[in-house]
C-alpha cells in the first residue's frame, strides 16, 4: 500500500516481458532516491504483492496475461485510493490512455520515451506534481473530442471488427437485426465514419478494440 512521502521511493514493476522488467529495474536503481521492492509478470501477482508490501509508485504495463493493466488499476485503487499508479506501455491509442487515467493511473508513459522522462515522471507521481506528456495530454484531447461508446455498442464494434455480419451479431448477442442496424447507424456516427471498413479501421487505431 501506498505510504507518506520516504527518502527513498520503493517502485513496483508489473510487466510480463522479463528482458523490459530487468531494464527497467536497472534504470529505478541506478537513481540515488529510488529502488524496485518488487516485481511481478501479471495483474494478479501485483494486487497480492501490492497487499503485502509498502510502494510508493506502480509501474504497470497495460497489457498483462489474464488481467489487463487498467483492470489491475482499478484493483488496487478500490483497495488503496492513495495508490500511485504510472502506465507505461508501447500502445499510445487515445482511448487506452483515457481508460487508463480513468482507472486511476495518475501519469502515462511509453516504453520508448527517454529515461529522464521516466525518472522524472516518476518522482512527480511520488511528489503528487505529475503532468502527462505532451504526446499523452494530445491523445487524451482527441478522446475528450469523442463522444463514448456504450457497453453494448462496444460488443456490436467488436463483432464487427471480427467480421460478423449484421445476422451474426443479432444472434451472438441475442438481438434484432433491426437493433443492430440501429446500434450501427449510433456508432459510425460517433465514430465520425460512412460504413463498417471505416469503423474497424477507426476502433482498432483508436485502441476501441484490440485484436490480439
Amino acid at each position: 500500500m501506498s505510504s507518506k512521502l520516504s527518502q527513498t521511493i520503493r517502485v513496483l514493476i508489473v510487466d510480463d516481458h522479463p528482458t523490459f522488467r530487468m531494464g527497467l529495474a536497472a534504470l529505478v536503481n541506478s537513481q540515488a532516491d529510488m529502488k524496485v521492492t518488487a516485481e511481478c509478470g501479471t495483474g494478479e501477482q501485483a494486487i497480492e504483492v501490492y497487499r503485502s508490501g509498502l510502494f510508493d509508485v506502480v509501474l504497470m504495463d497495460l497489457r498483462l496475461p489474464g488481467l489487463g493493466g487498467v483492470e489491475t488499476t482499478l484493483a488496487l485503487m478500490s483497495r488503496d485510493a492513495g495508490a500511485k499508479v504510472v502506465v507505461i506501455t508501447t500502445y499510445d491509442a487515445d482511448e487506452d490512455v483515457y481508460r487508463a487515467l480513468q482507472a486511476g493511473a495518475k501519469s502515462y508513459l511509453l516504453k520508448d520515451m527517454s529515461m529522464a522522462e521516466i525518472i522524472g515522471t516518476i518522482r512527480s507521481v511520488h511528489l503528487g506534481t505529475s503532468e502527462l506528456p505532451s504526446v499523452i495530454a494530445q491523445r487524451l484531447d482527441a478522446r475528450l473530442q469523442r463522444q463514448g461508446l456504450t457497453a453494448r455498442e462496444q460488443e456490436v464494434l467488436l463483432l464487427l471488427v471480427k467480421g460478423r455480419s449484421n445476422k451474426e451479431i443479432a444472434s451472438a448477442l441475442f438481438i434484432s437485426e433491426e437493433t443492430v442496424k440501429s446500434h450501427l447507424k449510433t456508432l459510425f456516427g460517433k465514430l465520425g465514419v460512412r460504413d463498417r471498413t471505416d469503423a474497424a479501421i477507426s476502433a482498432i487505431r483508436h485502441g476501441i478494440v484490440h485484436l490480439e
